[in-house]
């Protein structure tokens, strides 16, 4: 006995799934491979997306994480802090941020958010019911902003060449920074913060930095103080809010932690 499907059903599909086949099989391979590429990372954003609170990828020493955390706590946003070995990446850090792979990273209901200055400004814009963190006055908000991106481009880089290097190289580092502590000085004026009377964008920028004055100090062989005055007070003042003072470490463990740096980088 023959059987024969109704309608031509089973034809339909057979030809159907030659159809397919035949499909797949004339599209070049490097479209397929990004065809499915795009696929699984869209399936994990969405299992991100399902993924609800607040969770911060850090490491504890980093001035940068710090940054996040200041503004956190200035916004009294409860969340999961997750310590990070940058020798030994999460698979949750590099999905997180696939480009450049570091930490901080801000995941907010599973969405990834990078670049401490661009999580800082996130945390004010989506917790806006407590103290702004940037004027709602353009201008000086673009100010605010303006000297905040010179803090990430001159303070870390100039900073860690002070503990890096040694001789004539050294002193070229020394004479640098101070003059960008002097050009922050100038801007901060006789103001209580960048500001004015609120604690914003700069000064958290900034304020991560003055644990690791200490070890700057000692390794460059100079005195902030006696250079600049006005930004110790300044940082004194910062240093007397909760949301400074429970987040940054005592400058000697950073001292102890710049040791091991030094160690590691061969700079000793």
């Amino acid at each position: 006995m023959t059987f024969k499907p109704k309608n031509g059903t089973l034809q339909k599909q057979l030809a159907a799934s030659f159809s397919l086949i035949n499909t797949s099989a004339s599209r070049p391979f490097h479209q397929t491979t990004c065809v499915h590429i795009s696929q699984r990372l869209k399936r994990e954003k969405r299992r991100m997306a399902e993924e609800k609170g607040v969770k911060l990828l850090d490491l504890w020493s980093s001035p940068f994480g710090q940054r996040c955390r200041i503004a956190l706590a200035e916004k009294e946003v409860e969340y999961e802090y997750k310590e990070e070995n940058l020798s030994d990446k999460s698979e949750l850090l590099l999905k997180s941020n696939p480009i450049y792979k570091k930490i901080p990273v801000l995941i907010h209901d599973g969405k990834p958010v990078c670049e401490s200055l661009i999580i800082v400004q996130y945390i004010d814009e989506v917790w806006p019911s407590k103290t702004p963190i940037l004027p709602s006055d353009p201008y000086a908000r673009a100010q605010a902003r303006f000297w905040a991106d010179y803090v990430d481009k001159k303070v870390y880089e100039c900073g860690t060449r002070l503990w890096k290097l040694k001789g004539e190289a050294l002193q070229e580092a020394k004479e640098e920074f101070i003059l960008i502590l002097k050009t922050l000085e100038a801007e901060l004026g006789d103001k209580k913060y960048f500001g004015g009377e609120t604690f914003g964008l700069v000064d958290i920028a900034l304020v991560p930095f003055t644990s690791w004055f200490y070890s700057y100090e000692t390794y460059a062989g100079f005195s902030i103080e006696q250079e600049c005055s006005k930004l110790v007070s300044w940082a004194k003042r910062c240093k007397e809010r909760a949301s400074v003072a429970k987040t940054l470490y005592e400058p000697k463990k950073i001292h102890e932690f710049v040791g091991y740096l030094r160690k590691k980088y061969g700079a000793e």
